[in-house]
């Protein structure tokens, strides 16, 4: 039903009496300060959590030249995982789903027709165990079931997304890690972070962090998936649409020197770094036609230095600890006021020549398609599990385990998926 005008007028009349005196300006001068004095490094509690690579500065490219351009990898792939999304039943289990495909530009049909299927389950009988090894199914693709217990009923449909999730990616990833030649870029972060948060979450979550062999599991494929791709020569990145990191914020709220913090996330501290304005006809205006970059950053912010602690005694590596870190630069399109991170592991982007030809190829397709790389966006549609394929993928559910799914009235009011 549509608000009725009066209750709108009504509900918008409170901002009148918000008496909130920060303006814009006061921001983006705010903005300007971190960045000419506390971003080269920036400390933490815990020492340097960001340090430039190279000169830290801030660049430009025409959106309508650079989406003109051609690519710098001949070949790029993306890969993504859906998820049904945790759904309790009335027997007492609690399931997710996830479903990884990759894609190809150019278009390779028999790739994109393959898929790592996990099914992740917890239940309460520690006598049952419902987890599978790999299964192949229609020549190519993979599947399999991840049994986990909690001790206690808590955080259970948490678990079993990010373990579908998680282990699906990063399998589906090694399984087809020779059909990259040129270019890999991830749909999100490179790391398995809603995996890392359970380590300092609750004692609950760390206990199954140190103690679960499909935590481990997921930790040695990301290290591996590192090395294999450095072996290779073949940069991967990971390319994060929603920004939703705090890291940055969160570090000069504890700085005695800056004063109150304005920013909810370190997204809206960077569109105003990146935001280009001019005045016109008295007032200032954004620039549209450019779009804005920062250097890269090596990251030890928030879970971003667990990859590359030194020693880790839960990971087995390879190669040098400096290689496995994070480093990210942040690219803000104007056109549609819109922030993105691109991460990659320093084994890459500590060479110059790696570290353009993946900021050319992002900010070429972000010109082009005002919005996410293609690889991007074909690898999340490949990927997703529609509604209609939710709805029957719990009814059948529910008729193999002869149960019910668990549901509340929310569900009557909005459906399954709610």
């Amino acid at each position: 039903m549509t608000l009725d005008p009066v209750h709108f007028d009504g509900i918008a009349g409170l901002a009148d009496h918000i008496d909130y005196d920060a303006e814009d300006r006061d921001h983006r001068e705010f903005a300007e300060e971190v960045w000419n004095h506390y971003l080269d490094p920036l400390y933490g509690e815990e020492g340097e959590i960001l340090t430039p690579i190279g000169e830290q500065s801030r660049r430009r490219v025409d959106a309508q030249n650079i989406a003109l351009e051609d690519d710098p990898f001949p070949t790029t792939h993306g890969l993504d995982a859906g998820t049904l999304n945790p759904r309790p039943f009335k027997n007492g289990l609690v399931i997710d789903v996830a479903h990884a495909a990759m894609s190809a530009t150019p278009s390779e049909l028999d790739l994109h027709d393959r898929r790592t299927v996990v099914k992740a389950l917890h239940s309460n009988d520690t006598a049952a165990n419902f987890g599978t090894d790999w299964d192949e199914y229609d020549d190519g693709s993979q599947r399999r079931i991840v049994h986990t217990h909690l001790p206690q009923n808590q955080y259970e449909e948490d678990v079993v997304h990010a373990l579908a999730l998680y282990l699906a990616e990063s399998s589906h990833a090694l399984e087809h890690a020779d059909r990259v030649s040129d270019f890999l870029l991830l749909d999100g972060p490179i790391y398995p972070k809603g995996v890392l948060r359970w380590y300092s979450r609750s004692s609950v979550l760390t206990d199954l962090f140190e103690e679960s062999d499909e935590v481990a599991r997921i930790l040695s494929n990301y290290v591996e998936l590192v090395e294999t791709f450095a072996e290779r020569g073949v940069p991967f990145a990971g390319f994060v649409k929603n920004v939703s990191a705090k890291s940055v914020v969160r570090a000069l709220k504890q700085k005695a020197d800056f004063g109150p913090v304005p920013w909810a996330h370190d997204a809206g501290l960077f569109a105003q770094i990146l935001e280009r304005r001019d005045l016109v006809d008295g007032e200032f205006e954004r620039l549209t036609d450019e779009l804005t970059l920062t250097n890269w950053f090596e990251s030890r912010a928030g879970l971003d230095g667990f990859f590359d602690a030194d020693p880790n005694r839960h990971l087995d590596r390879e190669l040098d600890p400096e290689d496995y870190k994070v480093t990210f630069c942040v690219i803000y399109d104007p056109r549609r006021d819109l922030v993105f991170k691109v991460e990659a592991p320093k084994v890459f982007t500590e060479d110059d020549a790696t570290r353009e030809r993946i900021e050319r190829q992002i900010l070429g397709e972000i010109a082009a398609r005002r919005g996410p790389p293609r690889v991007v966006s074909k690898a999340d549609e490949l990927a997703a599990i529609d509604r209609g394929s939710a709805d029957s993928l719990i009814k059948s559910f529910e008729e193999s385990l002869d149960t019910e799914l668990d549901e509340n009235y929310n569900a009557v009011r909005w459906g399954r998926d709610y």
